[in-house]
């Protein structure tokens, strides 16, 4: 996994998250308040400009995933993996104790099970 997990509020502005996740090169967010509340990923800032929406008046809370599944951090690689195949996602945050401890995406389980794959893309250039 990757950590820590970078959470915001659900008031943060559309514009503050795209800035967020460029500013730190990530994907997503964890949305947060009494808990994990969704998610929001440049995905959905990208589905949400192409379909001519206007983010810019539109905070984290009205673009995110509600509905987020997590795993536990003494659960398997497998377990995760199976986790986001079969709900067709790439980003999976990791709770203990009802709080976010850090995301496990499907990069982070690419240089798992390929270890020095840094170096073989490097090799290509």
């Amino acid at each position: 996994m990757s950590a820590p997990v970078r959470t915001v509020d659900y008031k943060l502005s559309a514009s503050e998250a795209a800035r967020t996740l460029l500013r730190n090169e990530i994907g997503s967010l964890v949305v947060e308040s009494d808990g994990i509340e969704g998610i929001v990923t440049k995905s959905d800032l990208v589905k949400a400009i192409a379909a001519e929406r206007t983010v810019d008046g539109e905070t984290v809370g009205q673009l995110m995933t509600e509905t987020v599944l997590t795993v536990g951090p003494e659960e398997s690689i497998e377990i995760a993996c199976e986790r986001m195949r079969a709900n067709g996602i790439k980003k999976l945050p990791v709770v203990e104790d009802g709080q976010p401890i850090g995301i496990v995406t499907t990069t982070d389980i690419t240089h798992s099970l390929v270890p020095n794959l840094n170096d073989v893309i490097s090799s290509f250039q």
